[in-house]
Order: structure tokens, then sequence, then C-alpha cells
């Protein structure tokens, strides 16, 4: 399985890709995650990439792709991939077709995770994190067992700055003016599907690897 996710901030991507990564074993790619790898091991292309976020500029497309290329070549990738945060835009997203094209394995599929803006702004508002572990409750779907005291280590629990409503909705129109150029190139291509990204994480799950199934494809040596 070879699959993009796309989705707003807080629509429960993250979580998602876990569950899709266990039940077709293929690695979650992140850029996030690819910056701090190749950082850490000081590769060329870290070194690259530092001395842009040193300085608080954001790390230009040809290096972001590069890092993209090298990781989608790694043996881990041989049976698939999800990547999470990439392609952020239509020229992004050109340069992973070409780079597939290449290793002459094509995307399967571009999930968008479809969730109305309330339920966002529901979902980040209502949040809160343990100030101590890291631990995240929310008010109304996982409350700790004592108001404002985390279960696991019985820490403060806090609001982050930025679970504001304000800031959701800004983000959520940011985001749309962002990726809407993006969604349609991968309509155009019919490989955009839909999952209602509503409900329980057990009810979504089941719904997303529902929409995966059709895409599903032998491993070397199954089937005839």
């Amino acid at each position: 399985m070879r699959l993009v996710l796309l989705g707003p901030p807080g629509a429960g991507k993250g979580t998602q890709a876990t569950q899709i990564g266990r039940a077709y074993d293929v690695p979650v790619i992140s850029t996030g995650d690819i910056f701090r790898a190749n950082v850490k091991n000081g590769t060329a292309l870290g070194e690259e990439a530092k001395s842009f976020m040193d300085r608080g500029a954001l790390v230009p497309d040809d290096i972001v792709i590069r890092m993209v290329e090298d990781r989608l070549a790694q043996d881990d990738c041989g049976h698939g991939f999800l990547l999470d945060g990439f392609p952020r835009t239509v020229p992004q997203a050109e340069a992973l077709d070409e780079i597939l094209s290449k290793q002459g394995c094509p995307l399967d599929v571009v999930l968008r995770f479809d969730v109305a803006v309330d339920e966002v702004v529901n979902r980040v508002v209502n949040r809160r994190v343990c100030a101590n572990c890291g631990a995240v409750y929310h008010l109304q779907y996982a409350p700790p067992a004592v108001d404002g005291v985390c279960d696991a280590c019985g820490g403060p629990l806090i609001q982050r700055d930025d679970d504001t409503e304000q800031v959701v909705r800004a983000r959520m129109d940011e985001y749309r003016a962002k990726t809407e150029k993006l969604e349609r190139y991968y309509v155009e291509r019919g490989l955009l599907r839909d999952v209602e990204a509503v409900g329980a994480v057990e009810d979504v799950a089941r719904r997303t690897l529902e929409a995966l199934r059709e895409f599903e494809r032998p491993r070397d040596g199954e089937g005839s």
C-alpha cells in the first residue's frame, strides 16, 4: 500500500496513520521525522536543512523533496509507505509523482479525512495536556478521573496557548486555502477518497481500512 494522508489539524491523521501502518506493515513517514533523522545523523541534506532552520527560514522544496526521495528509496518502503505531511503543495505532489514514476511504484490512493470545522474546534479547545508527562486528555471524550489532574502521574493538566477557538479556526482557514489546489490535483487523477473522521477512533479506523481494501495489492510471491 502506497498512500498519502490529507486532513486539517485535529482531524486525527496521526492516530489513523499509526493504525494503517500496523495493518499494512508499512512505515509511517512524516517530513518532521525525516528532518530530525537527517539533522541527527549529520547527513549532507540534514546540514543543508539545518542552515535554514537555524535562522527560522522555511526549508526549500528542493531539499524537502530530496529528503523524501532518499527516504522512499530505503528498504522498509519496499512493500509500501504512508506519507503524512507531504506533499503540501501541487509542485511537491508533481515531484512525488516523478520520484515514484522512476521507481515504478505510483501512488495507490490519497485519503482525505473529512471533518467539520466545529468538530475540530471541539476536539482542540477541550484538549488538556499534562504539564509533567505530556499525557493528553479530552474533557468530553477522554476526561481525567479527577478534574485538572493527570491520571498517570498526578501532574497538573493545562490547555496549550494555541488550543483556542480563534487559533483553530484560523488554522482551518489557512489549511483549506493551501490544500484546495492539491486536493483538486488528486481528484483529477482519480486518487482522492474521503473518510468521515467523526466518531470513536475505532469507528474511524474501520471506515479507513474499508476505504483502503479496494487498493490492496498482493505482496511478492502472493496471489497468482
